[in-house]
Formats: C-alpha cells, sequence, structure tokens
C-alpha cells in the first residue's frame, strides 16, 4: 500500500454475528468501563452492550429522530445522548423509566456532546452555531456562546482541564474555555470539514480528522495543546471522508497510536510520533464507518452505517494487526 500498511480485508474467518443492537445505522459508539459500551443510532434508540458478549443490557427509547452522539460520566452510571430532535438526554444505567435529565434549548440538531471529568458540566454543540453549558443534576443551561458559521461536528472535554475542544464544518478547530464559555485559542484553519477530534489522556494533544473524497482531504490532524499550540503531524491515506479518531491507551504498541475509521470503509491504525501507517483493516459490507470507541489498548469499536457494532482487536506489538473479532 501507498502508506506502507499492509491491508486486512475482513472477514477472513469466522467472525462471531451477535443479534444486531440497532435496527438500522449506528451513528455513535462510546466506551463504559470496564466491558460495556452505549451506542445510538437512527432507529432513535440508546443502547447500553457488553461488548464482550454482545448481549444488550438496556435499550433506551425518548428520542424523536434519530442520535447522533453518545457519551458518559467517568462514573459510567450516566449516559448522554444528543439527537436530531434538538435536545440531549441524560439516562442512569439502573433506571428504565425514561430519561433522568432533559437538556432542550437548541435550534437544530445537536451534534456535539463532552462532559466535565467530575461529570458536574454537560457541553453541547449543535448546527445553529452555539456552544451550550449545563449543570447536569438540575439541566439549568448555563451559558450560551455563539459563532458565525460555527456549525458544530464534535466536542471532548481536555482530562482534567476546564477546556473542551471543538470541531466545526468551517473547517477550524478551537479550544472554549467552559468557566466562561469563551475561545481560547483557535488552530489554522483546515482545507475542510472538521467531522471529529478526540484528546490524549495525558492532556497534551489533541486529533482531529477532516471530511474530503478520493483522497483529497481524508487526513486526520496531530495537534499540540501546550504552548506552542502547532500542527504536529498529518496522518494520510484514507480515500474518503474520515468520520472518527481516537487515542488508544498505551499498553500494547511500543509507541503511542492513533485509530481512524473512514467513509471508505477502513480502520487505520498510526504511530502518532512517526506517522507511519502500522494497520489496516477493510470491513467489507459495513458502509461509511461513523464512529469509534477505545475500549482498552487491544480493543477498539466501530459503529457502521449497514454493519452494525464492530469488535476489533489489536495484537502484535512490533508489528500491530487489526482483526475483527464480533459483530453486533
Amino acid at each position: 500500500r501507498t502508506d506502507g500498511s499492509a491491508e486486512k480485508t475482513g472477514p477472513v474467518r469466522a467472525v462471531p454475528q451477535y443479534s444486531p443492537a440497532h435496527a438500522d445505522a449506528v451513528t455513535s459508539v462510546a466506551a463504559l468501563k470496564p466491558d460495556l459500551c452505549v451506542s445510538g443510532g437512527k432507529d432513535k434508540s440508546v443502547v447500553v452492550c457488553n461488548w464482550r458478549s454482545g448481549a444488550v443490557l438496556r435499550r433506551f427509547i425518548g428520542h424523536e429522530r434519530e442520535i447522533t452522539k453518545v457519551t458518559c460520566a467517568s462514573d459510567s452510571k450516566r449516559v448522554f445522548s444528543a439527537s436530531r430532535d434538538k435536545t440531549v438526554m441524560m439516562w442512569e444505567f439502573h433506571r428504565t423509566s425514561g430519561p433522568r435529565q432533559r437538556f432542550p434549548g437548541h435550534d437544530l440538531v445537536v451534534t456535539g456532546l463532552a462532559v466535565s471529568p467530575d461529570a458536574l458540566r454537560l457541553c453541547t454543540g449543535s448546527r445553529d452555531n452555539t456552544i451550550c453549558k449545563w449543570d447536569v443534576e438540575t439541566g439549568e443551561r448555563l451559558g450560551r456562546a455563539a459563532i458565525s458559521r460555527n456549525l458544530v461536528t464534535h466536542l471532548c472535554w481536555v482530562p482534567g482541564e476546564p477546556y473542551v475542544v471543538q470541531a466545526s464544518e468551517d473547517k477550524m478547530i478551537r479550544i472554549w474555555d467552559s468557566r466562561e464559555l469563551q475561545v481560547a485559542h483557535t488552530f489554522p484553519g483546515k482545507r475542510h470539514i472538521q467531522t471529529c477530534c478526540d484528546v490524549s489522556q495525558d492532556g497534551r494533544y489533541c486529533v482531529s480528522s477532516s471530511g474530503g473524497f478520493t483522497g483529497e482531504g481524508c487526513e486526520a490532524t496531530l495537534w499540540d495543546l501546550r504552548q506552542t499550540r502547532s500542527q504536529v503531524h498529518e496522518y494520510r491515506g484514507h480515500l474518503q471522508t474520515v468520520a472518527s479518531c481516537v487515542f488508544l491507551p498505551q499498553g500494547l504498541a511500543a509507541a503511542p497510536v492513533i485509530a481512524t475509521a473512514s467513509y471508505d470503509c477502513k480502520v487505520k491504525i498510526w504511530d502518532q510520533d512517526s506517522g507511519a501507517c502500522l494497520a489496516t483493516l477493510g470491513l467489507d459490507g459495513a458502509g461509511p464507518l461513523a464512529s469509534l470507541a477505545s475500549c482498552d489498548a487491544a480493543t477498539l469499536l466501530c459503529g457502521s452505517f449497514h454493519g452494525g457494532i464492530r469488535l476489533l482487536q489489536l495484537s502484535g506489538r512490533a508489528d500491530l494487526e487489526l482483526e475483527e473479532a464480533a459483530a453486533f
């Protein structure tokens, strides 16, 4: 391959197929420790599964339109979902009688969702060009900020900090200070829509992913969140929009690694420091890949348009291999 990696197209062996968690496309997936995950889909449902067995443990119904994003509090007892119905809902894992809290207030589809490390505050973003901050317990909106043409695509909280990183259709990556809900920094604009962002566990780096087509754009970008606040690397090799990007916890690979998922039906693993592509897995039949979540240093979840949730396993150390382990 031109990016130097060997491509593995799956499934090349019998992969366990569990009952589908969703009846339609899976739009967002997030990991719940230690062995659970939460997902949202076009079927308007929010589902908690055991990713080891594929068993559905909870199904939350309440949104009127498809789910766009899901995330969870650090204690894993609360799950948050954003929807095209312009609302965000908070669900409690052991509560089955509807959402614990509702957060209405956006004028268009909600496309960004981030919970503070202490689980007391929630930030939401929308195609209505606004970012909102909420009190998780009371549902009160604590602040609202609008920037022209800032169509939010993704939000993520910087671990241990009051900062939130935001990706946008205006091709910008912004850092917000959540205390006053003001922009603390804006990185230089990219050439294509920024679809997703993630922050490393040490809070030092951010990775964002880019829209594009036929290899134009279609990259992920590593940004330094420290004083220099500069672009560090670009990771190129996908042929269509890169819809999701995540840092993997260290433990398996010798160097820090990043995973990306694309509409080209491929997941790629990258060496964070060198920019080299270490592994590529093609998920034939899954359709565009919409969302990634890291369960641990060797386990990824991938939400897809046509193939449900795919469980992926990373193995090796010097020569990494990425394989599909199950689908549900």
